[in-house]
């Protein structure tokens, strides 16, 4: 099998998984990115609060996403860039966590999608100080590439993987986490939960 995978980018308005505010996707076709996309979103109603911390990391303010789409609005674009592919993230449990919530608080069906973490890969494949997504991404010879810009983190995490692929002599994403002992869970699709109010930061690594 090739090594085909998409990665995925969230940024988050608050500490609620559901803001999204903007996501970033990088499609791997057999061990190389041949399409890139992101934009921003309008959080879903009651978790659309920006929060200065969240704000001084991706730059992204309410006045930005006036006029985006909403995550229902774009979640079939989502869904038609994301196919049955692996999805592969810095840190994937906190992006799953954003597409699932952000679904149920708007009453979507999650995709049943299987991840792959590319800090645990990086984890099993580089020695480094730091596993931060900067600090990987260099290690592959990506330099001073715009991190938080979603796109462009999307980016860095896929070249990573294919970089960690081509290392372990790994065909597919199944291998690759086989070699290194990974798991890819499957998103676990439950009924819609009651909304949470946001009570400090969370974002992504």
């Amino acid at each position: 099998m090739p090594l085909d995978f998409t990665a995925i980018d969230f940024e988050t308005a608050n500490s609620s998984n559901a803001s999204a505010c903007a996501v970033g996707l990088a499609r791997v076709r057999d061990g190389r990115v041949v399409a890139s996309e992101g934009w921003l979103i309008r959080p879903p109603a009651g978790h659309d609060r920006f929060f200065e911390i969240n704000t001084g990391i991706h730059g992204i303010t309410e006045a930005d996403v006036a006029d985006a789409p909403t995550w229902a609005e774009q979640y079939p674009r989502l869904l038609a860039f994301l196919g049955d592919d692996v999805l592969v993230a810095h840190n994937a449990g906190f992006d799953m966590r954003v597409l699932r919530t952000a679904c149920e608080v708007t009453d979507l069906t999650p995709p049943a999608a299987r991840s792959l973490c590319s800090v645990q890969v990086s984890r099993k494949t580089y020695e480094l100080p730091s596993y931060r997504l900067p600090a990987v991404a260099a290690a592959v010879g990506h330099l001073d590439f715009a991190h938080h810009d979603a796109t462009a983190d999307a980016l860095a995490c896929a070249l990573i993987v294919i970089d960690a692929a081509a290392r372990a002599g790994a065909t597919d994403v199944v291998e690759l986490a086989m070699l290194l002992g990974l798991r890819i869970p499957q998103m676990v699709v439950s009924a819609p939960a009651e909304p949470s109010a946001p009570t400090g930061a969370d974002v992504a690594a």
